[in-house]
């Protein structure tokens, strides 16, 4: 069975606001990557991103940004196990100037450890949409302090 999810939320903002709160180093070290983000993210590019919760830097490889639309990147899910998943952002405009985030990842061996960082970053990147989510449409860092 592959392991893979797929996790979704609604923002009250505008796609082009809701895509660049994601590519912008800036903007997702304000509610999201707590250790600070290096590198905008663009087709091509390596950044880094780091978190207080898991400290040292985490490297990312940015497959494909459709500006609005798409991002796709590969990071090192699982450091004990040198796996490397694929991410899979999609922004989708919404009738009521709402935005549609739908974040997918596979890529993880059929192990119990597998299995384990797989249930992890589906818990991160919830985490990430509701950190996201607070902030964009309320100002509000939900994870100042959660991990320190």
């Amino acid at each position: 069975m592959e392991l893979k999810f797929t996790v979704a939320g609604r923002i009250s903002r505008p796609v082009d606001e809701v895509f660049e709160a994601v590519v912008s180093p800036d903007r997702l070290s304000k509610y999201f990557t707590t250790g600070g983000a290096r590198g905008r993210l663009e087709t091509g590019a390596e950044v880094t991103w780091d978190f207080h919760d898991f400290p040292g830097a985490f490297p990312v490889m940015v497959q494909e940004v459709v500006p609005n639309e798409r991002i796709v990147l590969q990071w090192e899910a699982d450091h004990a196990t040198a796996t490397w998943t694929t991410v899979t952002m999609e922004f989708s405009p919404l009738d009521d100037n709402r935005t549609l985030v739908r974040i997918s990842e596979f890529g993880w061996p059929e192990t119990q450890a597998g299995l384990t960082s797989s249930f992890g970053n589906c818990e991160g990147w919830t985490g990430m949409l509701c950190a996201m989510k607070a902030w964009l449409e309320h100002g509000i860092n939900l994870r100042d302090g959660f991990y320190k």
